[in-house]
């Protein structure tokens, strides 16, 4: 049942992902399909300009202008929102209603044109419309569904009205533009679905990635950083505070007695102890504290911007609410804790830690169940 939910919410977190990859692709192809829509209209207009009344190509302008500037801003605003403020819930419908608009004002304009008793001029409307078609698929590929509608709305009714003509020519130009519909959704389904695998696939990658890279750092039976991975962001975490003058503690915990308890009561026992301190050191801290399992019963745990004092003090909740831990069949759990902080004299994370480790040999030394500091 577990790991049925478990399935669920890793495929429902990759369904999501692949939705807002998709969204990003179509917002970064956008400046170019809106640009080349506004581009070909210029230059339609302009091979029609002597065939045409004016006021039809400039009225047709103008609304072509407005809604490319309404895409512009559309655009704009996008890319300067914040990166997790572009989510598809925020932003598909906005982009639907500009990219119908736009359509349908170059679908309308384009009907206008094909109006007039000229064959050149049907001819040209039907090319340039064509071509938007074909502009469409290469934009809008990762929305099958936008590809279509712009499509349709762009290339259906010029293609529809010469399917109505009495002249043969326009007839068979219809119906050809209609085959090549037909092919082009066609084609926008298997190029659709094929975007959609590489999307998932990669994301599922990075999922499969991100799984195992937190395995290779996780001690498996503690949830904590592995000694590995410990050390390695130890290190890090103590250049970065000595360079910034920032002070840093390091509390190193020992269970007391822990080879009577697997001797006892079974290592199964002694595993469940090791589990226990684990979920007491992770309530324990702060998030941007650094804890580990370093092999056994032996756990460290790095304080940064923390002294001496607050160290100390952290140690003893954290002593106190191990003594508190109820494990079956076994009988008291306590843990002896060694405390010590970042100097002058230490070289290294490794110096320092052993500062905090002589300090809880001295705790184990005067009667274990207590806190040492160097």
């Amino acid at each position: 049942m577990y790991l049925f939910e478990h399935q669920h919410e890793r495929d429902a977190l990759i369904r999501a992902q692949v939705r807002t990859d998709r969204l990003h692709l179509l917002f970064r192809q956008t400046f170019f399909s809106v640009l080349g829509s506004f581009l070909a209209a210029l230059m339609l207009s302009w091979l029609c300009w002597n065939r045409v009344g004016h006021e039809v190509i400039l009225v047709w302008l103008g609304l072509l202008c407005a809604s490319t500037s309404l895409r512009i801003v559309l655009l704009v605003t996008y890319f300067r929102s914040p990166v997790e403020t572009r989510t598809p819930q925020r932003w598909e419908r906005r982009y639907w209603l500009t990219l119908a608009l736009s359509a349908a004002i170059w679908g309308g304009g384009a009907l206008a044109l094909m109006h007039l008793n000229d064959l050149v001029t049907q001819s040209l409307v039907l090319l340039f419309t064509v071509g938007m078609s074909v502009s469409a698929v290469s934009c809008y590929s990762a929305y099958r569904s936008m590809t279509i509608v712009s499509i349709s709305l762009v290339l259906l009714p010029c293609s529809f009205w010469l399917l109505f003509q009495p002249a043969p020519t326009q007839i068979g130009m219809a119906a050809a533009t209609l085959v090549f519909v037909s092919f082009v959704i066609s084609a926008t389904r298997k190029l659709s679905e094929a975007m959609e695998t590489a999307f998932r696939l990669t994301r599922e990658m990075e999922y499969a990635h991100s799984i195992a890279n937190h395995a290779a750092q996780t001690d498996e039976l503690t949830g904590l950083k592995n000694r590995r991975a410990f050390f390695r962001q130890a290190e890090q975490t103590y250049e970065h505070c000595k360079r910034n003058r920032v002070p840093l503690s390091v509390l190193m915990l020992d269970i007391d007695h822990f080879k009577r308890i697997n001797d006892s009561y079974g290592h199964q026992a002694g595993d469940k102890v090791l589990r226990q301190i684990g979920g007491v050191i992770c309530e324990s801290i702060r998030d941007v504290d650094l804890c580990g399992r370093l092999g056994g019963e032996e756990f460290a745990i790095l304080l940064t911007d923390t002294s001496i004092d607050d160290a100390e003090a952290t140690a003893e909740q954290l002593r106190q609410a191990i003594a508190k831990l109820a494990c079956e069949h076994v009988e008291g759990i306590t843990a002896s804790i060694g405390v010590a902080s970042m100097n002058g004299a230490d070289r290294d994370v490794n110096m320092l830690l052993n500062d905090a480790d002589k300090a809880l040999f001295r705790a184990k030394a005067q009667g274990r169940n207590q806190t040492a500091v160097a």
